[in-house]
């Protein structure tokens, strides 16, 4: 993730703080003040939400020569971005690396001298960076540095900014420390089959003069006057660029570079004589995981030169004066007199090269143009720049690029058609995609549950235009593999749209698996063109036919740990969808949390409670006297149980809970799963038997009493529990006829219904939806298909008031935000319990922190019952933006 939503217009559903906390405003000289923007009430209620507003935090400054640019760049976006739906907090860095709060009017100061004169008196000043970062972390969505040199393009000001989770526009620490050095970019566009400029790195006080002058021979240099450019490998793309002659001169250009403590790392490289400069502007306009590219029309840089006989003319180079200052020593041209494949290849080159360089949302990359008689000898046939007309070398890449009111940014984002304004907020907001990873699937008895449910979710989620959602498939487990002992070496999978389409999830891995065979890609590849082709041939006359909106894409398989680290390196939210096993027992939210990576649901201590029965009741009963109650247990272990007589069992259980009908269920595992009525003692041979041989589900009315079929965890449980069977009066749904409407049949003896309740918000602070109460069609435990499947299972939302009055209901609510309250539920989470239709008292069953999230699922249908209705995709997206809130 980026940076959480910021351009949706969806309602929220949660009371109290959102996502957007305010942003550091310096009002006077002594104080930041946190402004929030708008208020949202909670699920139900009516919403005053005032508009939208981003918050940008633009840092300028920094510690290289190139600060006053950075000045100027700062003074031009804030002129452009401002906005009712965009509000920029303005930052200074000092040449020491200290930070301030300043005010917008600051920022028009002249200098960078007048800048800091006036640091003391209008500005609010931090201890440290790291007091710094977390202000930004707490008040600003984003961040857009516009640092250029040391700090601002090494990876320094990025590197804080990640380690505070803060959101930023521009590439990440560690590929700007790749692409900033320039002898390193060098290296690496020389891995990547890339034609480099020959290059010599002088590093240290011993200064290897030998080195040099083999180099010199080399390249075919005279070592008294070969023409050379000694430029600082770490100082921004102008600062100390200069040019000298033969090893002597070169080895004296060096030394004052870094006397001037400019940079101690100097790379002497070759003078591209008759060559011709550009500069291309790349923009990416696709994602993270699918990057998209497009490389603006290059502007072509032509120095110009006087016939007055100076002999610094023929040194001329494009270096700081000529760049930034408004003088006729260059002229610019864009496009670029190059013919047309020079130019293709160009804009070919810097696409791949921001690809390569794992560049993100922009960066200005330079490079020449060395026509056939300029052409070096040294690079290899089928190294990349090769074209007719001459040669094509990249030289230096600038993650920052200037954006003065006339820089290249600007030059070249008008011939494509964008103004000021609105090249700089596409960047912004591209960058402002939040990246979803929605994961499900997994090897409990529930994970075709779990495909339906995430399937669901990511389908929802993406109506949300400022959304970027990845399903991702956790794949089941093997006994015989690692990941059978290794969590983190489990197997998922990034799947793209077609692949998600499946019914089971073996299915979809052998959908990737076999998506991953050459052979079989190949063909799939033309004969989707063919149709594609087709059928855009037969719709392109209609207009509104807009295309297709799906590209043909790969999966790709992670190792869980890997697939963290991703997730992580985007700033992702992952939407939890893997029910019961390591999605509701902590595991994966201690994953999650061990590399900061925000989540959907409660946190790794509350789902391990919950996920434990027994766990589950001993937090909550404490609070009887607040009206909830919880069942008497039992726990077994299936050893103890295998090696035992059925009978004997029985007869100690029973009596134990002084009950005639049991309830046996794992002690840790999903809520459908394994659950079942024992009413005798061949029941309970029964349910062991179907331990004992590992069976996968036990047959329809295997049993005493008629029941459906029940599925069954592989491998067993470790541990099993007996609760007594509690019993409630039949309800039964009268189906309309010609004499008669429908009706509902309750005689309403025991008092206790069966009910599920969802609860959504933030920790401390959840609130209950509206409780279902819950019909069985098949036997007297709720099936994985009553409780999941389309087309089954019957939910009464809310209560009939012929079974429970409103104001047993109000206190049944109550209660199950005390409950969620007290075992310290956030983001959601569903509560199964009886309630006493008379009082609202609440026997608690379980809870389940990854509840179903199916197109049937009672949540959808307690969220469609609140005031106004809230769809599926409002529904989960405010799941979303809840996960996306946890600061952990």
């Amino acid at each position: 993730m980026r940076t959480s939503s910021t351009l949706s217009t969806v309602n929220r559903m949660n009371s109290g703080q959102n996502r957007f906390r305010g942003v550091g405003v310096v009002h006077s000289s002594s104080e930041v003040v946190a402004i929030d923007d708008r208020e949202v009430e909670g699920v139900g209620e009516k919403k005053r939400e005032k508009p939208r507003v981003l918050k940008v935090g633009l840092i300028c400054g920094g510690p290289s020569a190139e600060r006053g640019i950075s000045l100027n760049s700062a003074r031009s976006v804030l002129d452009h971005i401002q906005g009712d739906d965009l509000h920029v907090s303005c930052y200074y860095i000092d040449p020491n690396l200290n930070a301030y709060a300043i005010s917008s009017a600051q920022v028009y100061s002249n200098t960078p001298a007048d800048f800091d004169f006036k640091l003391e008196s209008l500005a609010q000043g931090f201890e440290t960076l790291t007091e710094f970062a977390e202000h930004l972390a707490a008040y600003v969505d984003i961040v857009f540095p516009v640092i250029h040199g040391r700090f601002g393009e090494d990876g320094g000001i990025q590197e804080l900014l990640e380690k505070s989770n803060v959101p930023f526009i521009g590439t990440r620490s560690k590929e700007c420390r790749t692409a900033f050095d320039k002898y390193d970019a060098s290296l690496e566009l020389k891995r990547q089959g890339f034609i480099t400029v020959p290059n010599f790195v002088l590093q240290g006080n011993e200064l290897d003069e030998s080195g040099l002058s083999s180099w010199f021979s080399n390249n075919q240099l005279d070592v008294n006057s070969g023409k050379v450019v000694v430029k600082p490998t770490r100082a921004g793309s102008s600062i100390g660029v200069t040019v000298a002659y033969g090893v002597n001169d070169s080895l004296t250009k060096v030394r004052e570079i870094m006397s001037e403590g400019i940079d101690d790392k100097v790379i002497v490289e070759i003078f591209l004589g008759g060559g011709k400069e550009f500069t291309a502007i790349v923009l990416d306009v696709g994602s993270d995981s699918n990057k998209q590219p497009v490389v603006f029309l290059p502007t072509e840089v032509e120095l110009q030169t006087s016939n007055n006989g100076d002999i610094s003319e023929k040194d001329a180079i494009f270096n700081y004066r000529r760049k930034y200052l408004p003088t006729q020593q260059v002229v610019y041209h864009t496009p670029p007199r190059f013919p047309l494949d020079v130019i293709n290849k160009i804009r070919e080159g810097a696409s791949i090269l921001f690809k390569k360089l794992g560049l993100r949302d922009f960066a200005r990359i330079d490079g020449w143009f060395l026509p056939p008689s300029a052409a070096m000898s040294a690079s290899e046939a089928n190294d990349f720049g090769k074209t007719e007309s001459g040669t094509v070398i990249f030289t230096d890449i600038n993650l920052i690029s200037g954006m003065e009111q006339t820089s290249f940014l600007f030059q070249q984002a008008s011939k494509v058609g964008f103004s000021h304004s609105n090249i700089l907020r596409t960047i912004i907001q591209h960058a402002c995609l939040q990246k979803v990873f929605v994961i499900f699937g997994g090897d409990t008895s529930e994970r075709q549950v779990s495909l339906m449910s995430g399937t669901n979710v990511w389908l929802n989620l993406q109506v949300s235009g400022d959304l970027e959602v990845t399903p991702c498939l956790l794949a089941p487990g093997n006994d015989d593999s690692p990941e059978a002992t290794d969590v983190g070496s489990r197997a998922v999978w990034s799947l793209p749209y077609s692949l998600v389409l499946r019914h089971t999830t073996e299915e979809v891995v052998d959908a990737c698996t076999e998506a991953l065979d050459p052979t079989r890609a190949e063909l799939t590849s033309k004969l989707r063109k063919k149709v594609m082709d087709e059928i855009e041939d037969g719709l392109k006359k209609h207009n509104w036919f807009k295309g297709f909106d799906i590209s043909d894409q790969q999966p790709i398989k992670f190792t869980l740990n890997k697939w963290i680290k991703v997730a992580k390196q985007v700033q992702a939210t992952v939407f939890i969808a893997v029910h019961g096993g390591i999605g509701e027992d902590g595991t994966l939210q201690s994953l999650l949390e061990a590399e900061k990576v925000t989540y959907t649901g409660p946190g790794f201590s509350a789902s391990k409670i919950c996920m434990d029965k027994v766990a589950t009741s001993l937090s909550v009963n404490h609070l009887t006297s607040f009206g909830v109650l919880t069942i008497n247990k039992d726990v077994r272990r299936k050893e103890d149980l295998l090696n035992s007589s059925c009978f004997d069992v029985w007869g100690e259980v029973t009596s134990k809970l002084k009950c005639e009908t049991l309830c046996i269920k794992p002690a840790r595992d999903g809520c459908s799963t394994g659950v079942a009525r024992i009413c005798c003692a061949s029941d309970l041979g029964v349910y062991i038997k179907a331990l004992e041989d590992c069976l996968p589900r036990i047959p329809p009315n295997s049993l005493n009493k008629a029941h459906g079929v029940i599925e069954m965890p592989v491998p067993p449980p470790e541990f099993l529990i007996f609760e007594p069977f509690i019993e409630t009066d039949e309800i039964t749904i009268i189906p309309k006829s010609k004499t008669r409407n429908e009706g509902l049949l309750w005689k309403g003896k025991s008092r206790w219904v069966e009910i599920t309740v969802g609860v959504i918000g933030k920790r401390g602070s959840m609130r209950s939806l509206m409780p279902s109460v819950t019909v069985k069609e098949s036997g007297d435990i709720l099936s994985l298909e009553e409780k999941f499947q389309g087309g089954t299972g019957i939910n009464l939302t809310p209560p009939p008031l012929s079974i429970m009055s409103t104001e047993a209901l109000m206190k049944c609510k109550e209660r199950i935000e005390l409950i969620a309250n007290t075992l310290e539920l956030e983001g959601f989470s569903r509560i199964d319990a009886f309630v006493n239709v008379d009082n609202g008292e609440v026997l608690v069953i379980e809870v389940n922190t990854v509840p179903g999230m199916t197109p049937s699922t009672v949540l959808i249908h307690q969220a469609l019952a609140e005031e106004p209705p809230v769809y599926p995709h409002v529904f989960f997206r405010t799941l979303l933006d809840l996960g996306s809130q946890r600061f952990m």
